[in-house]
């Protein structure tokens, strides 16, 4: 076979890898043979356990005469072991009731969705809404907050709300503020925030800001309100993996829960899923991430049409179940396309 591996080794890879996601402890050849019923001796067994580790399937740890897979072992087995189900009817249920109860607000269900796809898969669920940059602008609000501070309001037309706190350079009258509101609201209509980035630029750039000061506030403040408008990412969980043994190292999680408090490294990986529809699957390093090492991500997109929206998926050990993980994260990225009204 390509892969090196004839029938004998890939059942004892896949009996391996099954019984350390399910004991997360070293597995020996006995314990393979009593638990699958093999028709082969230790000793056979034994010799297959060390080809397999001489392939770069198994590792063994110092304290145990086990074998544990590697990260080369689940891809293999992701890839053509694996035989995914799909979701049973009581976990089918359990999504669509948690998503129903998430709230009717933007944030509130994708704050939703993410504590769902944690509840159901007892890892962490994650979502990352749509880009705030490909939106289309509905309007901006400027309200005094005291002093030379003001909160400035951009919202979107799917209803995603971003807050940025701006410092005038001088004293704007409220009755100001509310003309450049206005006048900004109908030169901007209909545009994606791209968009709108680029046309403040230009009418910053052009003669008539120069002339007219209301006009060359108004730029100035909608584009400090603008600068690094972001992706927000929903995080729920961590504390799932606590519990985990292969997390019992302190330093180890303080790594983890950094990585996911910090969530800019963790968005260049969402980012690079929208490139690629559907179902994804990154396994320890495959992320590139450090704060990974460990740790496996399964992916989804949510769709609107033919336009991709944004990516949610579950964070688990490497040794997750991927066959139970697989279709919920697939079934939910289905459901909040449906929630989202996006068919």
């Amino acid at each position: 076979m390509e892969d090196g591996l004839n029938l004998r080794s890939r059942q004892i890879l896949e009996a391996i890898i099954e019984d350390y996601i399910s004991t997360a402890e070293p597995i020996g050849s006995s314990a393979i043979r009593s638990r699958h019923g093999l028709s082969l001796s230790p000793a056979t067994i034994r010799n297959v356990m060390a080809d397999l580790e001489e392939l770069g399937f198994l590792s063994s740890p110092h304290t145990s005469a086990g074998r544990v897979p590697t990260e080369k072992a689940y891809r293999f087995y992701v890839d053509s072991l694996l035989a995914v189900g799909g979701v049973d009817r009581g976990e089918r249920e359990e999504i669509r009731r948690r998503c129903t109860m998430a709230g009717k607000d933007v944030e509130g269900v994708f704050r939703g969705v993410s504590q769902m796809l944690s509840s159901v898969s007892h890892y962490m669920g994650i979502v990352a809404a749509p880009s705030f940059n490909s939106n289309v602008f509905r309007q901006i609000e400027f309200i005094p907050l005291g002093g030379r501070r003001i909160l400035a309001i951009l919202v979107s037309q799917s209803g995603s709300v971003q807050n940025r706190i701006v410092e005038l350079e001088r004293d704007i009258s409220a009755d100001d503020l509310q003309k450049m509101t206005n006048y900004l609201n109908e030169m901007l209509h209909g545009l994606t925030i791209s968009q709108v980035k680029g046309k403040i630029v230009r009418e910053m750039e052009g003669e008539r800001a120069r002339y007219d000061e209301m006009l060359a506030n108004a730029l100035r403040l909608s584009q400090q309100a603008l600068d690094d408008v972001g992706e927000e990412i929903f995080i729920e969980g961590q504390a799932n993996i606590l519990d985990l043994p292969e997390f019992a190292d302190v330093q180890k999680m303080k790594d983890i829960f950094r990585a996911m408090e910090q969530k800019s490294q963790l968005l260049t990986v969402l980012d690079s899923c929208l490139k690629a529809p559907g179902v994804n699957i990154f396994i320890g390093s495959e992320s590139h991430l450090n704060s990974m090492s460990g740790l496996s991500m399964i992916t989804s997109t949510y769709v609107s049409g033919k336009n991709t929206l944004g990516v949610l998926g579950v964070i688990g050990p490497t040794r997750m179940g991927y066959g139970k993980v697989i279709p919920i994260v697939d079934y939910t990225a289905r459901m909040l396309t449906r929630m989202l009204h996006v068919d």
